[in-house]
């Protein structure tokens, strides 16, 4: 892989992707291939190995983002933008390297290229091991609320209202103090949509919820009646985030 990301913006409203083109000239990681919204001439561009990552709309009339997706065949990667959050879960179900809420500031802009850079070019060296390590749970910036999807439908979950997950092979569940939902989603993925200031993961299986920890006694941490496991794995990493932030 070369040092500079060959990049692809589509989007059907000129603003946007006016706006992205700006933004692309601008990150030095990046290289703009083209800007447009005919889906055709996007698609034809990634089939010629031409394309390392796409900015894709996912609201298009002729034809969706993930429908679009899936049409690549995992040619390259994604980044999506949505001026609708509930619209973005379903695209980490194509592996996409993040999500941008509509208007896109510059600041979260730079954030998603930053993964862009770690996936294609690998960490930064001056990237600290803790950075590193949780830096796929920075996708959700400022927003007190995420969408998971759960049977046929898609449901709001305030973050305020979650105390930990438990993942179940293909599924996760999430508990609440009044329920628990289940969703058919991986640790990984859940790890990419919740912010790192709130929530860490501390065994393969649990992803809790800081302000919700009772204590923690014996490698096992209390959260109400549930009593989960410290992992070796995480041990030391969970232990120093502690340290760092309340001591």
């Amino acid at each position: 892989m070369s040092k500079i990301i060959r990049c692809l913006a589509l989007d059907d409203e000129p603003l946007a992707l006016e706006l992205l083109t700006d933004y692309i000239q601008k990150s030095p990681a990046l290289q703009l291939v083209a800007a447009t919204s005919k889906i055709l001439d996007a698609l034809s561009l990634i089939q010629q190995d031409k394309i390392d990552l796409v900015f894709l709309d996912i609201q298009m009339p002729e034809l969706s983002g993930m429908q679009f997706l899936k049409l690549t065949h995992g040619k390259c990667k994604a980044i999506l933008s949505t001026a609708y959050p509930q619209f973005a879960l379903e695209g980490y179900e194509y592996d996409v390297l993040d999500y941008l809420i509509k208007p896109i500031s510059f600041e979260r802009f730079t954030k998603a290229v930053g993964k862009a850079a770690n996936y294609f070019l690998g960490p930064s060296s001056d990237q600290s091991s803790s950075e590193s390590l949780h830096e796929p749970l920075k996708n959700i910036e400022s927003l007190d609320f995420i969408f998971i999807k759960v049977a046929h439908k898609i449901k709001k979950v305030n973050l305020t209202d979650i105390l930990y997950l438990e993942g179940l092979k293909d599924y996760v569940s999430v508990y609440t103090a009044s329920e628990r939902i289940l969703t058919l989603q991986t640790m990984k993925k859940m790890e990419e949509i919740l912010p790192v200031q709130r929530f860490i993961r501390v065994h393969k299986s649990y992803i809790v919820a800081l302000d919700k920890i009772d204590y923690i006694e014996k490698q096992r941490i209390f959260i109400g009646k549930a009593n989960i496991p410290l992992g070796d794995t995480y041990k030391e990493e969970f232990m120093r985030f502690l340290e760092d932030r309340f001591q």
